[in-house]
């Protein structure tokens, strides 16, 4: 989202964003020049807290954050001309029901195509319980999805649409998903398969140019030995970090390789003193991943984006949502291994090494990087902009 508010600022464009109150959030966006409206709870909170948010909980949540878009966003986006979101469905029907009450442009972007509903893909499960066993036919699991979702949040969204005098909904995800969609990933990484019920819009990932320059002392550990193998699981909460990054080391060092090691929000850190083990936070991903042997990770869109553009061999440990999608395109595509569930043995992952490391995935993972487009957000900016000019009406003499 940040990518395209740039683009669109280029273009001359007023934009703000509303966005949960985290600090990375903040800072990445005054970073750029580009306003933050808060709105709901801290995500890391939420995810990192002693009590994770259970099944039970979800209308509960899910209520809050559409009484918090209904509130926060329809005020933020007061004066706009178009309104585009993403993320959690009972946002996103929130969203587009501000956008209907302002009579504004509405636009829903996916980062992934897995997550839109397709005959390609299974849907995952919702709260509530799993799908019948017996039924395997993906549009119909697809149809089941639509009716788990307004079991879910239909009240709430419903509740709040009549205090503002807008009709309930018949079908909350699709209203919230459109029949239009802008998926914004890689086509190469992520393609939108046809055929399928939804005209699906690819723009391409939607990329921040990072020109952070890297910290003196990870520079200096680069420079000091053969390219480290990069191990970070972003915003993932392990249950047991320290077991985790001692497995990582070792499954790295057993490949005769240095290893870097990403905090992230789980807090990973070094399990020694050795000098062949450096840890970092927040850093330049895009400056950082053409300088590592691979990158080890937990499969997010970014993620996985940033390191299929620098050419960097990938190891994915897929945990939830769309990350074993993720994992499954990059063994596909023959840029790296798919770790078998969220949870490595250094024997496992010690195979995924040494597959991500072989001169044949480096030379694959180099092939596939010059496909990658760098323009996504900027064909996203364009488009935004061509609709709402299309929509306006004409300026009479």
């Amino acid at each position: 989202m940040v990518g395209l508010a740039v683009r669109l600022r280029a273009l001359g464009v007023e934009v703000r964003v509303c966005a949960p109150p985290d600090g990375e959030f903040a800072e990445r966006l005054a970073g750029v020049g580009v306003e933050l409206v808060p709105v709901g709870q801290s995500v890391r909170a939420l995810v990192t807290g002693a009590t994770r948010p259970s099944a039970a909980d979800v209308p509960r949540r899910g209520a809050a954050l559409v009484a918090a878009q209904f509130d926060t966003v329809a005020a933020a986006a007061e004066g706009c001309d178009a309104l585009v979101a993403s993320g959690l469905v009972p946002v996103a029907a929130a969203a587009r029901s501000v956008a209907e009450k302002l009579g504004i442009r509405y636009v829903y972007a996916s980062y992934q195509p897995f997550t839109l509903p397709s005959p390609h893909y299974r849907p995952l499960p919702r709260p509530g319980g799993p799908f019948p066993p017996e039924v395997t036919d993906n549009r119909v699991l697809w149809d089941l999805d639509a009716q788990s979702v307004n079991a879910l949040f239909g009240e709430a969204v419903d509740t709040h649409r009549a205090s503002v005098g807008l009709p309930p909904l018949d079908n909350v995800r699709d209203y919230a998903f459109t029949d239009q969609p802008w998926l914004a990933a890689d086509p190469a990484l992520g393609p939108w398969l046809e055929p399928a019920e939804l005209d699906v819009v690819q723009t391409g990932a939607w990329v921040l140019p990072d020109e952070r320059p890297l910290p003196a002392a990870l520079e200096a550990f680069l420079d000091a030995g053969a390219p480290p193998v990069y191990v970070g699981f972003g915003s993932i909460p392990l249950r047991d970090p320290e077991g985790v990054a001692r497995v990582a080391i070792e499954a790295i060092r057993a490949q005769g390789r240095r290893a870097l090691v990403s905090r992230g929000w789980a807090g990973l850190a070094p399990v020694d003193g050795r000098d062949d083990c450096f840890a970092v936070g927040d850093v330049n991903h895009q400056a950082l991943f053409g300088r590592v042997a691979a990158v080890v990770h937990h499969g997010g869109a970014g993620t996985t984006t940033t390191a299929a553009r620098a050419g960097a061999p990938q190891v994915v440990i897929p945990h939830l949502a769309d990350q074993p999608y993720w994992a499954a395109r990059v063994a596909d595509l023959g840029i790296g291994a798919a770790h078998d569930g969220p949870t490595p043995t250094t024997e496992s992952l010690s195979a995924a090494l040494r597959t991500a490391l072989t001169p044949e995935t480096h030379a694959r993972a180099t092939a596939v990087a010059t496909t990658i487009r760098t323009d996504g957000a900027a064909v996203a900016a364009t488009l935004l902009l061509d609709a709402i000019s299309r929509e306006r009406p004409p300026v009479s003499a």
